[in-house]
């Protein structure tokens, strides 16, 4: 979907859409690296990547009134090394949670796929 970067500066963030299904859920799974929390359907984030998984109800979708699409946004860090910590992890799903929002808003999902306008963030309890 898109790809940021200052010229000439080390790194990089993409961010990517795709249709998933119940098996590319995380669950109870937790790669190193990746940390739940509890936003959307599922969202996993970390230093180098986040996730965020959402299901939409839209008349531009055909067929969601009666199975919701399952859409998959993905935001990676290309080029850095970033400490895993709270703020880096959130940093990373703000933007992603930002992008996602603007998507589902064009593609009308109802009540904004479960997003929230502003992400709210609690980590997944274990």
């Amino acid at each position: 979907m898109c790809r940021a970067g200052a010229a000439g500066a080390p790194g990089r963030i993409d961010i990517s859409f795709s249709r998933y299904d119940d098996s590319d859920l995380f669950g109870e799974i937790r790669p190193d690296g990746l940390h739940p929390y509890l936003l959307g359907r599922e969202a996993m984030t970390g230093p180098e990547a986040a996730y965020l998984f959402v299901q939409c109800v839209s008349p531009q979708l055909k067929g969601s009134q009666e199975r919701p699409a399952q859409i998959d946004g993905r935001l990676l860090v290309e080029e850095v090394k970033l400490p895993d910590t709270p703020p880096i992890r959130e940093a990373n799903l703000t933007v992603l949670h930002s992008v996602t929002l603007a998507v589902v808003k064009k593609l009308g999902c109802e009540n904004n796929a479960g997003l929230p306008d502003k992400p709210v963030f609690r980590p997944r309890p274990d």
